[in-house]
């Protein structure tokens, strides 16, 4: 199944900031924790992500640093701060909202059933 592009964008913000609630993160772990959350269904790009980890930089809900790791190569961290914890907050409730709309929808929704119908036909019995 591939996820479309709309919906990929529109949930990139809480996925970011949830993760980032969890612990601080760099880029690449970000990547490898979204595709293992989605159960490989999300594959995110450094294109997609940098992006978005800039906005919410800008925006104040996340704090970027530099450490050197143990393979002395400088990673980016970023953390979520206090107002991304609140933004984090109010997209839960909005995602929520969505997610109790579409179930509302889909509940009563009658999709047609990709079954493969036998070759020979089946002869059904009355009263069995």
């Amino acid at each position: 199944m591939e996820i479309g592009k709309d919906l990929i964008a529109a949930s990139s913000t809480p996925i970011v900031l949830a993760i980032l609630a969890e612990e601080d993160s760099y880029g690449y772990a970000i990547l490898q924790r979204v595709r293992e959350l989605s159960g490989g269904r999300m594959e995110w790009t450094d294109g997609m992500l940098y992006p978005v980890l800039h906005r919410l930089e800008r925006l104040g809900h996340v704090k970027a640093r530099w450490e050197v790791a143990a393979s002395g190569r400088r990673r980016k961290y970023y953390g979520i701060t206090s107002q991304g914890r609140e933004q984090l907050a109010e997209e839960r409730r909005q995602w929520q909202a969505v997610d109790a709309t579409l179930r509302g929808v889909w509940r009563g929704l009658v999709l047609p059933l990709s079954i493969r119908l036998p070759a020979t036909p089946v002869r059904l019995l009355q009263g069995a």
